[in-house]
């Protein structure tokens, strides 16, 4: 907004001239004082001189007095009529702005209203648009509703007419069946019965298949309900193999230079046998078999130490209750310190150096033990040295696979002082002697008694499975077990259609390579059947033989 104006001229006038009059005023009092100094001073002026200058004074002061309010009005009248001028021209200035304000704030709200006019019609257009096209949209629905119905009208009537059509055929095709099976009658010469014949053999060949599938259905229901006699079979095996086994695992042979040591053994009422029982925990048996002393025990350790004891005293011939005493003493503590380089050993050969004593004594313990005929410490190293391998290929700690591995069988050095399998006993064992966790899990779970918690005890019973897996740890020498091996190929060899026969997994599994144009899936059923029955009758095995056959078919072309 423009600023006031006023005149700097009129502004001056009307400053100066209160000063001109305060000029006059003392001018005048000037020359009055003087007059009167002069009056008092010269005697020779009179007094009507002094009163007549007095007079002239005072009335030349009324006159300027009034010159100047006539004066100071006239400025003011002119002041005032110029700052009326300047407001009015001020309001002028403002009356126009507000009008120009007025206009473009009425042009700012008429463009915002036009454009949310704009808006909505845009809007409306839109909505209009799908408006149209949902309804053309429902018309096309209507128009293909409406030819749908159409279609479905005349494929019902068509339905209708070929239903008709095919009852009709029917009754042409069987009357043309009768005429055909009079005709085929004249012709071939064959009685109704006849027919039948050779129409059942056509089907019997044709449901050989079926009959197959449902034998193998019936084998299959057969072995879920075998189970019960599966144990009772069970339990009549181990009674067998008791008594076998049994003489394996508990009872040691002492060979004598004669039948007269047998006397000095017992000694004077019993004496003799009675304190080397007690001395070394074991049985002794003397009987009429003629150059041998048995000795029997439960802990092959106690029955190794009674061996050896009893051997000493036979090449010394010094044999009473304190010699005997002395020598199973000298024996056990020969016997201790052996089994302790056995550890020792065991421990060396697989890097394995921070063992407590305690668990390198009981690893050489196992070195007199005997699992399936096989030496307990050596199949621990093996394991132990597979586990490592294994951990090796899966990037886990090889020492500790080691370990694990070494000590999966501590259990059964063990098993005599705890209660519980040896899996059971080893991990509590290993638990009480701060072994890491890995480890008591890998001894607990080598047998699959419990869940395994880490990778060392899956590599673990690998590693033990794949040691058991050797031919030698199922007590057969090598030309025993390739004579077995081949006598289960021959024997699936002899059938017709075989071409090839291959003993695999250490003779638990034999495969069998049929021709396909002379063995089909019919055949090829009662085929492995028959070979199962064979292998049965004219071999004798430990567990079971999974006979396996494959037939199939190549089709080779050659393009040129």
């Amino acid at each position: 907004m423009p600023s006031r104006r006023t005149s700097l001229p009129e502004s001056r006038c009307v400053i100066e001239q209160p000063k001109q009059s305060e000029r006059l005023q003392t001018v005048l009092a000037a020359q009055v004082t003087a007059l009167l100094a002069e009056a008092g001073g010269g005697g020779g002026r009179s007094v009507g001189t002094l009163v007549l200058a007095g007079v002239l004074l005072l009335l030349a002061g009324y006159g300027l007095r009034w010159a100047h309010v006539r004066l100071s009005r006239r400025i003011a009248e002119k002041r005032g009529r110029d700052i009326l001028e300047a407001a009015r021209r001020d309001a002028e200035v403002i009356v126009r702005e507000s009008e120009i304000q007025a206009k473009d704030a009425s042009i700012r709200e008429r463009e915002k209203v036009e454009a949310e006019i704009s808006g909505l019609r845009k809007e409306l257009r839109q909505q209009e648009r799908r408006l149209l096209k949902r309804e053309e949209a429902l018309d096309r629905r209507a128009e293909s509703q409406a030819a749908r119905d159409k279609r479905l009208e005349e494929a019902e009537r068509r339905l209708i007419h070929k239903q008709d059509s095919l009852r009709r055929r029917e009754e042409d095709l069987g009357r043309l069946l009768e005429a055909e099976k009079e005709a085929l009658h004249s012709v071939s010469g064959l009685s109704r019965k006849e027919a039948e014949a050779i129409l059942i053999a056509r089907l019997d060949r044709e449901l050989a298949g079926e009959a197959s599938a449902l034998v193998q259905k019936r084998v299959d229901e057969t072995h879920a309900q075998a189970e019960e006699r599966a144990r009772e079979i069970l339990a009549l095996a181990l009674q067998r193999v008791a008594a076998e086994h049994t003489a394996e695992t508990v009872i040691a042979t002492v060979d004598i230079p004669s039948d007269d040591m047998k006397g000095r053994i017992i000694g004077r009422e019993g004496r003799n046998i009675r304190a080397f029982e007690k001395a070394t925990g074991t049985d002794v048996i003397v009987d009429d078999t003629p150059g041998v002393v048995v000795v029997s025990g439960f802990d092959p350790v106690r029955r190794e130490i009674a061996s050896r004891a009893l051997e000493r005293l036979i090449m010394d011939g010094r044999i009473h209750p304190s010699r005997i005493e002395e020598v199973v003493a000298q024996t056990r503590k020969d016997f201790e310190e052996q089994i302790r380089e056995h550890g020792k050993r065991a421990v060396v050969e697989l890097d394995l150096h921070n063992l407590p004593p305690r668990i390198v004594h009981l690893l050489g313990r196992l070195h007199f033990h005997r699992t399936r005929g096989r030496n307990t410490l050596a199949h621990a190293i093996e394991v132990g040295q597979i586990a490592g391998l294994l951990a090796a290929e899966l990037n886990l700690d090889p020492v500790l696979a080691r370990r694990a591995g070494l000590l999966h069988d501590i259990g059964k050095a063990v098993n005599f002082e705890a209660e519980g399998a040896h899996d059971a006993a080893g991990a509590d064992f290993a638990r009480r002697s701060d072994e890491r966790r890995e480890v008591v899990n890998a001894i607990a779970a080598h047998h699959g008694a419990v869940k395994p918690e880490s990778l060392y005890a899956v590599v673990v019973e690998a590693a033990n499975k794949i040691s058991h897996s050797r031919p030698q740890d199922s007590r057969d020498v090598i030309e025993k077990f390739i004579r077995r091996l081949e006598r289960l190929e021959a024997i699936a060899m002899e059938f017709e259609g075989v071409e090839r026969a291959y003993a695999i997994q250490a003779g638990r599994e034999v495969k069998v390579i049929v021709d396909n144009v002379k063995v089909d899936d019919a055949v090829a059923m009662k085929l492995v059947r028959d070979i199962a029955r064979a292998i049965e009758q004219r071999s004798s095995y430990p567990g079971e033989i999974r006979v396996i056959l494959i037939r199939e078919t190549r089709v080779v072309e050659y393009a040129k």
